[in-house]
């Protein structure tokens, strides 16, 4: 899959804005409710764990800090179709995995569309402001 292609065409679609970094690392800023944005970062790299390629969607929520209820987050997930949460570089992000091969066009836009909106969703939960 060309991802930075795929990314272009889709921030196209949705009237987001991409943003390429290279061939496997691609950025889209999309659309979320109430007039606000999202961006997600796009990645493709080699699983070690299962030996293959992945393709992998992020977007920051916030800076970690002691007010955040992780246990209530981890029981959040259970209602996401693709998406978790992580923590990466001191912050906590949403972040939605697929194996490259088998995964559709219609999947990956879904996947980005979670994580856009989980992320927006969450952010404005835990910090009560748009900083991402």
């Amino acid at each position: 899959m060309d991802l930075s292609a795929f990314m272009k065409k889709y921030a196209e679609e949705i009237g987001g804005q991409y943003i390429e970094y290279n061939h496997t690392l691609s950025v889209v800023i999309i659309p979320v409710s109430g007039s606000r944005f999202q961006t997600v970062m796009g990645t493709i790299k080699e699983s070690s764990l299962y030996n293959r390629k992945v393709i992998t969607f992020t977007s920051k929520v916030c800076p970690l800090h002691d007010g955040i209820d992780y246990k209530m987050l981890l029981e959040q997930t259970a209602f996401f179709n693709y998406c978790r949460f992580v923590i990466l570089e001191n912050h906590l992000q949403v972040e939605a995995v697929s194996s490259l091969s088998g995964v559709t066009e219609e999947d990956i836009k879904e996947m980005l569309q979670e994580v856009a909106n989980l992320a927006d969703q969450y952010e404005m939960k835990l910090t009560g402001a748009d900083i991402h």
